[in-house]
């Protein structure tokens, strides 16, 4: 390569320099986290690399083609292809050579996991990750953290077995301190799928491929602090450090631009509070509503402060209201998808109890806040969004939902009811087991119901027979005894319909619209919003098996996870899918997978 063209792809790449470590968040909570020394881990090829993220962070040009030069491959393994020198080595006294060691320190954070003996978050945080950095671009600001880069004393088995691990100890599974290819692409997937339809999360930026299936998956957000990153200060009566992470959280949303109203005096930890609320009451009614799994518990780890979604090792969508199901984490099983908004309240408990020790000086007990407003205003907002989002899923746009909202909240209400009762029967099979939990079926695929029913009343206008609704809600999953028709059942069958009519012609009449106008705009609204073909964890994990293939380059699965994404959009009114070139045999077969696990977990 010529000198002229060195320089001009040094400075193209540049902003991956400023990824070295530092982060501001050592400053912050100096005892929040262990600096590790880190040294360059050969033998790693790009797997994986998000173009259109790189570019929303500025570490490549919006003009960059999607396509992994060499250069850009070197810079990205030199910048992340890298292992900690932990406890291992150095009580080993392990030597490495001085032009493969990085000059930065690299932090594992700590913070309180559900799985570890002491709940006060002084042996849990990040046991396999480190945080890269951070960077700013046009205003943002945005967390770097890779997964699989060496054992932390951090991970849950140190705790467990009082003894530091060397990294890749085969061993000890979940402590060796390796992530794996597949995971780090179902992150991916996933993870573009929600942030595509405008769902808070954490985004995979690359994925670096060793042998044996072994990678670095790394990740970036606007911030990566979870409610877990708090809440151990709390548990320890640690007011200082408490205070200064609350601080630290502020003045970033508030200079990101997302905060700009918070008040600059002692008023910003109430607006602070008040924010943190909204935002898990809206998060929980949206993870139940979009049938997603995301294992809440109290101890706020496994979900970022803004409800992104993160860790997707656990993270599933349901096709249906597998409402049941519960992950199997070896030594106990998760909550439940309705078990989730009770954990999230007791995590915005636990922030009241915050506030008041910053404010006050003094750490009262987590019940005398049982009854506190705050609490009161999480589940008003919780009912809220779930009405929101139950019209939202019929197919109204955003005007026409916030005038119904104030105009017949009360009718809302009762269709919702109604429609809860039809998507929480569950099969007469009972509990069964399945490759990574247990789950019992769910009988009614009531998103089927949002998406046909306009079409129905515009085409026969009445309402279907007990029997023929029935036929038309039915998931492949329900046996015969699931589907008998009792006189209950015949009742909330005529209702459900009956209220579905009744809010439609009140809206329509709100609104000066013909009925059968605003049928046919739900009709067209709804069909993308309830999608048939939506990505389920089931259909994720075979198609993950599919992007895996060794004989896929880099820009074979950038490309193919770019069109499973567009085929999963779920915003109407956005430029409908269609493959930019004939559809691959790969492309075929995932849409095939996808269709076949559509009703799944």
């Amino acid at each position: 390569m010529s000198v002229a063209k060195k320089v001009k792809e040094s400075h193209l790449y540049s902003k991956f320099n400023k990824i070295n470590g530092s982060h501001p968040l050592k400053s912050v909570v100096p005892n929040g986290f262990i600096d590790y020394p880190a040294r360059k881990r050969k033998g790693g090829k790009v797997k994986y690399f998000n173009y259109d993220l790189a570019k929303e962070m500025g570490l490549i040009p919006q003009s960059h083609d999607n396509e992994l030069t060499p250069e850009l491959e070197e810079k990205i393994l030199d910048t992340f292809s890298i292992q900690i020198i932990n406890e291992f080595d150095q009580l080993n006294n392990r030597t490495f050579s001085k032009e493969d060691m990085k000059e930065g320190q690299y932090m594992a954070t700590r913070y309180l996991q559900l799985q570890h003996e002491d709940k006060k978050g002084r042996t849990s945080g990040d046991g396999r990750s480190i945080w890269n950095g951070q960077i700013k671009h046009k205003g943002m600001t945005w967390d770097i953290s890779s997964c699989g880069t060496g054992a932390t004393r951090l991970s849950p088995a140190t705790s467990k077995y009082d003894k530091f691990f060397e990294t890749g100890d085969p061993s000890i599974s979940y402590g060796c301190g390796y992530a794996e290819v597949d995971e780090g692409l179902a992150t991916s997937l996933m993870s573009k799928i929600f942030n595509a339809n405008g769902m808070a999360t954490e985004r995979t930026l690359g994925i670096i491929e060793f042998k044996n299936n072994i990678a670095i998956n790394i990740r970036a957000h606007n911030n990566l602090l979870r409610p877990s990153h708090f809440l151990l200060y709390l548990k320890q009566d640690d007011l200082e450090s408490l205070q200064s992470i609350v601080d630290y959280y502020i003045d970033q949303e508030v200079s990101s631009g997302r905060w700009s109203e918070c008040p600059k005096n002692h008023k910003k930890y109430d607006f602070f509070l008040d924010k943190v609320c909204h935002t898990f009451a809206k998060t929980v009614a949206d993870f139940e509503d979009d049938y997603i799994f995301c294992w809440i518990d109290w101890d706020g780890d496994n979900i970022l402060m803004d409800g992104g979604i993160i860790d997707y090792g656990s993270i599933r969508q349901f096709g249906a209201f597998h409402h049941e199901y519960r992950y199997d984490d070896v030594e106990r099983f998760s909550t439940n998808i309705l078990e989730q908004k009770s954990k999230a309240k007791y995590i915005i408990q636990s922030f009241i109890q915050s506030i008041e020790y910053i404010k006050t000086g003094t750490k009262q007990n987590l019940n005398s806040f049982n009854s506190h407003k705050v609490l009161d205003d999480f589940e008003s907002h919780f009912e809220f969004q779930k009405n929101r989002n139950l019209l939202y899923k019929m197919g109204f746009t955003e005007k026409k939902i916030k005038q119904t909202l104030k105009r017949h909240e009360d009718k809302v209400t009762k269709l919702r009811k109604l429609f809860s009762y039809f998507e929480k029967v569950k099969s007469k099979k009972g509990v069964v087991k399945i490759s990574d939990g247990v789950t019992c079926d769910a009988v009614f695929n009531m998103r089927t119901f949002l998406r046909e029913m306009p079409q129905i009343l515009i085409s026969q206008k009445k309402s279907l027979s007990a029997e023929d609704f029935i036929e038309l809600i039915k998931t492949h999953y329900a046996i015969e005894e699931d589907l008998e028709l009792s006189s209950y059942r015949r009742q909330k069958i005529k209702n459900i319909q009956n209220s579905y009519k009744k809010l439609i012609k009140s809206i329509a009449s709100l609104f000066q619209m013909n009925y059968e106008d605003l049928l046919l705009e739900l009709s067209v609204r709804s069909h993308v919003i309830n999608k048939t073909n939506r990505m389920t964890g089931d259909a994720a994990t075979y198609v993950v098996e599919k992007l895996a293939n060794k004989k896929l380059k880099e820009d074979e699965i950038f490309s193919l996870i770019n069109d499973i994404v567009q085929s999963q959009n779920l915003i109407p009114g956005k430029k409908a899918y269609a493959p930019k070139k004939q559809v691959t045999k790969e492309l075929s077969q995932i849409f095939d997978i996808i269709t076949e696990f559509r009703e799944g977990i």
